[in-house]
């Protein structure tokens, strides 16, 4: 298995694309999020992916630089569905207010014979808190973050032997996630900025944690492997370096600060 960054920027960089990747096993993807637009399938296209493999998608809150790149998801797949040229079904899953809303969209900006596709072939998917469905032939448990803004899921994926992947979305830890986070092999955990550059960026009103908050987290919750992502962009040409740097003083594990398009072997 493997996970590919297709971006790893917070809501307003230009620098960079915005947080999304793919999950890879074999022959089988998970997209987990789409971006701020249609630069997902340039994404996608430029890290060796074909779009039409992306049958399982996850949506983890309705922020438009998490969404947004899915309302072209669905267009493209309705639309090559409509012209022939897309065999089979896909899957979008998200909680009640992520799918509300991109029925929604999808109704009042595509033509119906594109969304007549919708509830047929491509299938919008409300998934509950504490939820199980098998997703790329693993378990996945989708959960509540508790999020202080936008209603938000974050998932842990079953690797198999007793191993475990997390993604606690965009916004720092809550207790709530402790079952699913602790001793995971792989936790992906935003990280806006620097600890040392908290009153430049301010993550802390903005409900977001710094490089240091993240590693000290995954020290204390006993994880392998942790993924920073979802940064500011003004330290971009020397991200890796300064926010491993930090990192590296409070986690002890392996820690990784991918670029856009980034491939990692879990």
């Amino acid at each position: 298995m493997n996970i590919t960054m297709l971006g790893t920027g917070n809501a307003m960089v230009t620098e960079c694309y915005n947080t999304c990747f793919v999950l890879q096993d074999g022959e089988k993807h998970l997209l987990v999020d789409g971006g701020g637009g249609n630069t997902l399938l340039r994404q996608l296209k430029q890290a060796g992916f074909a779009w039409q493999d992306m049958r399982e998608i996850f949506v983890t809150h309705k922020h438009v630089d998490h969404l947004m790149g899915i309302v072209w998801m669905i267009r493209m797949i309705c639309q090559h569905m409509k012209q022939g040229q897309y065999e089979g079904e896909a899957w979008i899953y998200g909680h009640d207010e992520v799918i509300g809303l991109l029925k929604e969209m999808a109704e009042q900006l595509y033509p119906k014979k594109l969304t007549d596709f919708i509830g047929k072939r491509l299938h919008l998917v409300v998934v509950n808190d504490g939820e199980e469905r098998t997703l790329m032939g693993h378990k996945v448990t989708f959960f509540d973050i508790r999020s202080t803004k936008a209603k938000q899921y974050g998932f842990c994926m079953d690797m198999g032997n007793g191993e475990k992947l997390t993604c606690c979305g965009d916004e720092p830890y809550n207790e709530c996630e402790e079952k699913y986070a602790e001793n995971s092999k792989w936790l992906l955990h935003e990280a806006f900025c620097l600890y040392d550059q908290a009153d430049v960026f301010h993550p802390y009103e903005k409900h977001h944690s710094t490089a240091k908050d993240a590693s000290e987290l995954a020290e204390q919750l006993g994880v392998k492997n942790l993924i920073l992502y979802h940064t500011e962009d003004k330290n971009i040409a020397r991200r890796k370096q300064l926010y491993t740097e930090e990192g590296r003083k409070y986690f002890h594990g392996s820690l990784y600060v991918p670029e856009d398009l980034e491939k990692i072997e879990l």
